[in-house]
């Protein structure tokens, strides 16, 4: 199925017939807080943070969870830029946010920018860019790329 980002230039940005999206992380934090809202994970997730966080599966449940209308969800603390996911950390790289558990963060987060909602349309695409200074910036991604990262996205979004 051919999507708006199969075209060349997509996003009307340059004239070199590419297909597909870019994005590359500026480590900005804009996609880690905002309005309050939900970071979804599996059993495998839970287990694989507990696991690098050196706690029990319980533990981190308890101290770093709370349950949602959609299930268990990472906590938020509020900061003078929204909420922040509890494991955003503003203070390690000064002027960068980083995820303090970025090797075993959920699907969720590994597939942004590439979520369905922002991918609708080239409008969507553009609201999303105006919050996320990597979008339209870095690698390109191929369309196969983004659908098999949409499809990743929507399943740790169904649990």
């Amino acid at each position: 199925m051919n999507e708006w980002y199969d075209r060349p230039d997509p996003t009307g940005m340059t004239d070199t017939g590419e297909r597909g999206l870019r994005f590359e992380c500026t480590l900005c934090g804009a996609c880690c807080t905002g309005p309050p809202g939900y970071v979804l994970f599996t059993d495998e997730e839970a287990d694989a943070i507990a696991s690098f966080l050196g706690v029990t599966r319980s533990e981190f449940e308890a101290r770093w969870t709370h349950e949602t209308p959609e299930g268990r969800s990472l906590i938020e603390k509020q900061t003078p830029a929204g909420f922040d996911c509890i494991f955003l950390d503003r203070t390690a790289i000064p002027g960068k946010a980083v995820c303090g558990i970025y090797e075993h963060r959920p699907e969720q987060c590994r597939t942004w920018p590439f979520w369905a909602d922002n991918l609708r349309s080239p409008r969507h695409w553009a609201a999303a860019a105006r919050g996320c200074p990597g979008i339209n910036q870095g690698p390109l991604h191929s369309p196969g790329t983004i659908r098999l990262t949409v499809e990743r996205d929507n399943g740790a979004r169904r649990r």
